[in-house]
């Protein structure tokens, strides 16, 4: 026998008619029904953890109610200072807050309190690419506009605000600058509000970005997430050369790679007695003149001058053997 399809005409008219006009709700609603437009904000249960990179490697978190979710290298309108603001996802989610977690004063465990307003559309990525071209010029104007008021700074960069809120003028100075009526000035002739940050010299280096000694970008410009100290001391106890011309960076200051293996080093030199000490060994009084953390091995200068050179393990056992030979006597 062949199944055939079930006939309307098989069941009653009450039935059929109840189905059809189900059926017609469902398209009708399905028509109606209001799709989200592209980056509208939508207060869904899940806000996102996003960081938001800007000109000159400047970075923040906000929190995004943008449906669908943002995603990795897309431009979005951002809440700013008296206005808006335009950036680039950098970073979402766990790994923003990994990042906010790297940063003083950052609470990955809250969501941040500014927030994304929305996706940026074409025409917001291309306004910002015009103030960008428009910032070259306004830099050579500012750096004239401080040779003709006789002050002593130097400008590094020009940043403008999306929404034309506000300019910051990046500069740089030896000493503090009283630069009141250059601010009146820039703000008669641009119409706006104006922000004088003075920056150090490597925060300059992080903004304008460079290559290092390494032949790499620079790690303040590429990945390291705030400028932390860096002292001489940092160099001495990892033994390098103290030339400053070899431990310099592009901005003319210690690098911050001085930073990265110090921690090491400090944990391994504790196995060492330290450089000038003096030990007790088989060969009685001796001093400590160097030591060598990777070979594990101790340079060591007797009485008379001569140097040697012995293993750790070498030395701890003379020094014990030396200690237990005092005891006896």
């Amino acid at each position: 026998m062949i199944d055939r399809a079930p006939d309307t005409n098989d069941r009653p008219v009450e039935e059929v008619a109840e189905e059809v006009a189900e059926d017609a709700a469902e398209t009708v609603a399905a028509v109606e029904a209001p799709t989200p437009a592209h980056g509208i904000i939508s207060r869904g249960p899940q806000p996102q953890f996003i960081e938001v990179l800007f000109k000159g490697k400047r970075r923040d978190f906000y929190t995004a109610h943008v449906t669908p979710p943002l995603r990795l290298h897309e431009y979005v309108v951002v809440e700013a200072d008296r206005g808006q603001d335009l950036g680039l996802v950098s970073a979402a989610d766990k790994l923003a807050r990994q990042k906010c977690e790297a940063c003083d004063g950052c609470n990955p465990s809250s969501l941040p309190g500014r927030r994304v307003l929305r996706r940026a559309a074409p025409v917001d990525v291309e306004r910002a690419y015009d103030l960008r071209d428009e910032e070259s010029r306004i830099r050579r104007e500012v750096r004239g506009m401080v040779l003709e008021h006789d002050l002593k700074m130097k400008i590094s960069d020009a940043e403008w605000q999306w929404d034309r809120n506000k300019l910051i003028i990046y500069f740089t100075a030896d000493k503090r600058v009283d630069f009141r009526t250059l601010v009146r000035s820039l703000a008669k002739k641009y119409r706006t509000r104006i922000e004088l940050k003075q920056i150090g010299v490597r925060d300059e280096a992080k903004r304008l970005d460079g290559v290092g000694r390494c032949g790499r970008q620079l790690c303040s410009s590429n990945w390291l997430p705030e400028l932390k100290p860096v002292t001489l001391q940092l160099a001495k106890d990892q033994n390098l050369s103290l030339n400053p011309s070899q431990i310099s960076g592009a901005c003319g200051r210690l690098m911050c790679s001085l930073r990265y293996e110090h921690d090491f080093y400090v944990q391994a030199r504790k196995r060492f007695p330290k450089e000038g000490r003096q030990v007790r060994t088989s060969l009685g009084q001796e001093e400590v003149v160097s030591v060598g953390i990777f070979t594990n091995r101790v340079t060591l200068k007797g009485p008379s001058g001569e140097l040697r050179t012995v293993a750790l393990e070498e030395l701890k056992r003379e020094t014990a053997e030396a200690r237990r030979s005092a005891r006896k006597n």
